[in-house]
């Protein structure tokens, strides 16, 4: 496994082509998201609810952080909360489509544009790699 370093990703983004800043839009998203479900579900784990936003939170933090450095498995770890989110909302609600749609539809949105990056990610990590940064 190859190890990208954050200040070669960033050195970079001077010379991003426009998909590759979008992709760095999304990784700031999900970080941003992340960042919201670890602090949110850590409160409300402590109140007796459910662990669900804080577990998922953490794998969106690192998955949105993978993605800010250009790496896939950001991408991958996105789409495993994704699974998560679909596991827990159909136990919460079963297969109630007006009760799944605020719980599923914005994460497989992003999701979808999540999928749609893998090859992007996957380009700047052979970039970096080819470049001797190990």
């Amino acid at each position: 496994m190859t190890n990208i370093s954050g200040y070669a990703m960033f050195r970079h983004l001077h010379n991003a082509s426009f998909v590759e800043w979008l992709v760095l839009l999304l990784g700031i998203i999900i970080t941003l998201v992340g960042l919201a479900f670890v602090i949110g579900g850590a409160d409300l784990a402590m109140l007796g609810g459910s662990f669900y936003y804080a577990i998922c939170g953490l794998v969106l933090l690192a998955g949105g952080v993978f993605i800010l450095l250009g790496r896939t498995l950001g991408a991958f770890l996105y789409l495993g909360a994704l699974a998560y989110t679909w596991l827990w909302s159909l136990w919460e609600v079963g297969f109630s489509p007006i009760d799944l749609l605020p719980r599923a539809f914005g994460p497989t949105l992003l999701g979808i544009l999540v999928a749609l990056s893998i090859p992007v990610l996957r380009r700047q990590e052979m970039r970096f790699s080819s470049k001797g940064t190990v």
